[in-house]
């Protein structure tokens, strides 16, 4: 008795078969290839930033010191030293956060670790963290109320 039994043949792959069609590919690339070049040609010819916040008066400014750990705790000071709010790890995050990134920044340049950051309410109520050391400022109502409110209240201390 003969075997009869048919085997599966292997299917063959046909150019219709693709997972991502071709056409898709390059039209990926091409995109990726056109904003990097856009990126390239505002960055030689230095071409000014458009979507930045506008830079109204300020109203007030508050020297303040920030000292975080990696759990979340964070410690702020006002210029004599004095403490302004002591936060423990589970509600201190965003503010040893901001403190880890003016730290980086400090560090990347060499500037002086220990200066103060400016906290400035401008016009529009518009809350912000400048550091003076290193130029770099945040516009802090793009974290979220609370995140917004934790920092106001530090502008509101005695």
């Amino acid at each position: 008795m003969s075997d009869t039994h048919a085997h599966p043949s292997p299917r063959i792959r046909s150019s219709n078969d693709e997972l991502v069609p071709r056409v898709l590919i390059r039209a990926v690339l091409a995109l990726l290839l056109a904003v990097t070049s856009l990126v390239a040609i505002a960055v030689l010819t230095d071409r000014p930033l458009e979507a930045t916040p506008p830079q109204g008066e300020i109203l007030i400014e508050r020297a303040i010191f920030i000292s975080g750990n990696a759990t979340g705790a964070a410690l702020v000071l006002d210029a004599n030293g004095s403490v302004i709010a002591d936060f423990p790890a589970d509600k201190g995050g965003f503010v040893a956060g901001i403190e880890r990134v003016i730290d980086r920044e400090r560090m990347k340049i060499g500037a002086e670790a220990s200066a103060p950051v400016m906290l400035r309410l401008r016009e529009g109520n518009r809350l912000s963290i400048y550091d003076p050391e290193t130029d770099w400022s945040a516009e802090l109502m793009g974290f979220g109320a609370d995140n917004l409110r934790t920092f106001a209240r530090l502008l509101d201390q005695p």
